[in-house]
C-alpha cells in the first residue's frame, strides 16, 4: 500500500465520521420545529413499514409546529400512535384532516440534557477518527515492514496526525454550533 491510498482510506472513514455526527445532532431537537424530528418513526401503510415522510406530506408553518398531512385520511390515527410510542416528547392533536405537532419551549433541564446527549454523540465521533488515525498509523508500519522507506512510513503518520486534528476542528464547529442553537432562548 502506498502512502495516497492509506491517507485517502483515512480520510473517507474519519468524514464518514463526522458526517454521522452532523445527521444524529440533526435528529436532536433544538426548540424549534424540524421535520428531522419525524426521521426513524414508521407507520404501517398497505402493509410495510414506511417512514412517515412516506405516508404524508410533512410541512413547517412555523419555529413551533409541525404539520403532517396523510395522503390516505385513514392513516391519521396511525401515525398519532405511531408518534406517541416513539417518545419524542411531542403530543400530536388532529382535526381529522391533518396532525398538528406544537414544539414545546425547552426547560434549562431539558437543554443541558440535550447538550449532554450532543456530548455524547461527538465522544462518540471522536472515537471514530482516533480510530481511523490508529489503522492508518498501523498500516504505515505494516507497509514499511514490506519494504515502504521509513521517512515515507514517518511522513504518512504525520499526515494522518494531522488530518485528524483537521476533521476535529470540523467536528467541535458542528458541536458549538449546536450546542449554541440549544441553549438560545
Amino acid at each position: 500500500m502506498d502512502t495516497k491510498t492509506i491517507i485517502s482510506e483515512a480520510s473517507a472513514r474519519m468524514q464518514k465520521a463526522v458526517d454521522h455526527l452532523e445527521e444524529e445532532l440533526l435528529n436532536i431537537r433544538a426548540g424549534k420545529a424540524s421535520p428531522t424530528v419525524l426521521n426513524g418513526i414508521f407507520v404501517e401503510y398497505y402493509g410495510t413499514q414506511t417512514p412517515i415522510s412516506g405516508a404524508a406530506s410533512v410541512t413547517v408553518p412555523d419555529a413551533k409546529t409541525i404539520l403532517i398531512q396523510p395522503w390516505d385520511k385513514n392513516l391519521i390515527r396511525s401515525i398519532e400512535k405511531a408518534i406517541i410510542d416513539s417518545n419524542i416528547g411531542l403530543t400530536p392533536s388532529n382535526n381529522g384532516e391533518q396532525i398538528r405537532l406544537s414544539i414545546p419551549p425547552l426547560t434549562e433541564e431539558r437543554r443541558k440534557d440535550l447538550v449532554k446527549q450532543v456530548r455524547q454523540e461527538a465522544e462518540t465521533a471522536r472515537i471514530s477518527l482516533r480510530n481511523a488515525r490508529r489503522d492508518a498509523v498501523e498500516a504505515f508500519k505494516k507497509a514499511q515492514k514490506e519494504g515502504m522507506p521509513e521517512d515515507e512510513s514517518k511522513d504518512g503518520e504525520t499526515q494522518a496526525q494531522k488530518l485528524l486534528e483537521k476533521m476535529s476542528k470540523s467536528l467541535d464547529a458542528l458541536i458549538e454550533q449546536k450546542e449554541k442553537e440549544i441553549m438560545t432562548v
